[in-house]
């Protein structure tokens, strides 16, 4: 580790270092900055190589490379950089490849723990996996009669692959293998039947053969599994992927199955896996598919509340939320509707938005279909939810999702504003008050309208009651950087809206 605390500024650090790599599978990729308060006062790329091996190169925003002999007679390319200022990195822009300059490097003939492969085509760099994957997926008679017996009263399809997905979540476990080839190359699907665990090759080469057994044909699909996810440029085969999930052909669609997961709903990707490209090892080779989108329309929470506020402007409430498609995957919640009561405690704790409450009770319960959700059932006791002057009761209409984020300032937008998930929150809270208290104040109507979404919040009596109603509906998309200002002032709206207050006045 270096020690790089200095007393006077600005100065010099410089590195120098070698890899050295037994085979020929990947190319160190090159970024020029990742931080946009460190300039670079000069780096060099260069890339040397025998005119055999010649590598392919897919450049952003650095201009050609110097093309040049060595005194060995091999060739090199290479590009250089000077005084470089980082441009300000902008909160909710697109992939760095779009602004940050930065070079893809990768072989077309290589060779990885005696397996060679070529990486020209997206079908060739799969024939490569097809070779390490060969003779794995065979599979002790014992479990093929399971499963078989497993199987045999199910009538469609789908039921069957949920009925071998959720056997595989029961019987294994995952255990990461990333040595040499077992990088690549998964266990043998009868080591996984035996010892009963594996990563995310083994299991899913073990789940493929599973389905094998009984005639319904899958495909090993590698990915790049992580909520940030990596684009994949078609027009270059590099390896862009870190982990592999099991497709399975349905009719009119694909069924999914992420099996490193024990509790993963079937069929469900979220954010991990979902939306984004993929490749499928068929028996031809690698085909490039994208998998799942979860649409805006999908991704909802659902909020009813019954709160009940007495004079004084304590109040008990009952709570129903329910949190589907992405939204199931809220601050972790897919997870801790899997844990104990007592983790599941904290979890409505942190994710209870009103200043000051007690938990008098609580449930959560788990629906696992392929958009999955979980309902959030919560009896709380709001000490001071409104506050009181004089004859006067104040309350807040939007009981527990105020909206408090306002994008930064910024003089001149320059990259497109991307908003990587759409999504539907709708809000009704029924409050029930006193009869000697009655409103002296409701807010009219908001409604707002923009290119990144619609907010629309409505207060009225009905029966002795005051229903609030809320919904807001975010886009996604990219919008080009001239429409900042115009985001800045669709959320201030929604701001501004959320925290309007009620007033009710005691006749008594």
């Amino acid at each position: 580790m270096a020690d790089l605390s200095q007393t006077v500024y600005p100065y010099t650090v410089e590195f120098e270092y070698q890899v050295e790599m037994k085979f020929l599978k990947s190319i160190p990729d090159f970024l020029l900055y990742n931080d946009d308060e460190i300039s670079t006062q000069k780096s060099v790329y260069k890339i040397i190589y025998p005119e055999a091996l010649k590598p392919r190169f897919k450049a952003f925003q650095t201009g050609e490379p110097i093309k040049e002999k060595e005194p060995d007679g091999r060739e090199s390319l290479s590009w250089q950089f000077e005084n470089v200022v980082p441009e300000k990195f902008e909160k909710m822009s697109p992939d760095y490849h779009e602004f940050t300059p930065h070079i893809l490097t990768a072989p077309t003939l290589f060779e990885f723990g005696g397996y060679q492969g070529r990486m020209d085509t997206w079908q060739n760099y799969g024939k490569w996996q097809i070779e390490l994957n060969k003779g794995r997926d065979i599979l002790p008679e014992k479990t093929i009669s399971i499963i078989k017996e497993l199987t045999v009263s199910l009538k469609s399809r789908e039921e069957k692959v949920k009925a071998i997905y959720e056997f595989v979540q029961n019987k294994t476990r995952y255990v990461s293998i990333q040595l040499g080839i077992g990088g690549w190359q998964p266990f043998e699907a009868k080591t996984v039947d035996e010892v009963s665990y594996g990563d995310c090759k083994a299991l899913s080469n073990y789940t493929v053969a599973l389905l094998q057994s009984i005639g319904i044909k899958s495909y090993y699909t590698i990915i790049y599994g992580g909520d940030d996810n990596r684009p994949v440029f078609p027009d270059f085969v590099d390896n862009y992927f870190n982990h592999i999930v099991v497709a399975v052909p349905n009719e009119k669609d694909t069924l999914w199955l992420e099996c490193t997961s024990q509790t993963n709903p079937f069929g469900y990707m979220g954010r991990f896996t979902g939306e984004r490209k993929a490749l499928m090892i068929t028996e031809e080779g690698g085909i490039l598919v994208n998998t799942l989108s979860y649409p805006t329309e999908k991704n909802v929470q659902s909020r009813t509340a019954e709160v009940f506020v007495d004079a004084k402007g304590n109040a008990t409430a009952k709570v129903r939320t329910t949190y589907a498609g992405l939204q199931y995957e809220n601050d972790g919640l897919d997870f801790y509707v899997n844990y104990q009561k007592d983790e599941q405690k904290k979890w409505v704790q942190q994710n209870t938005a009103i200043p000051s409450f007690d938990i008098n009770s609580f449930t959560m319960t788990n629906r696992k279909n392929r958009i999955p959700s979980a309902v959030v059932e919560v009896d709380l006791t709001l000490n001071r939810l409104a506050t009181v002057s004089g004859k006067r009761l104040f309350l807040t209409g939007n009981l527990m999702n105020r909206s408090t984020f306002i994008p930064e300032k910024v003089e001149k937008r320059k990259t497109t504003i991307v908003v990587k998930m759409g999504y539907v929150d709708l809000d009704t809270i029924r409050y029930h008050l006193p009869e000697e208290l009655y409103p002296e104040f409701l807010p009219v109507p908001m409604k707002v309208k923009s290119p990144f979404g619609e907010y629309e919040s409505i207060v009225k009596v009905d029966q002795g009651k005051v229903i609030y109603t809320r919904k807001l509906r975010m886009n996604k998309g990219e919008f080009p950087p001239e429409s900042y200002n115009e985001l800045i002032e669709f959320y201030k709206s929604i701001n501004k809206a959320d925290n309007i207050k009620l007033v009710f006045l005691n006749k008594t």
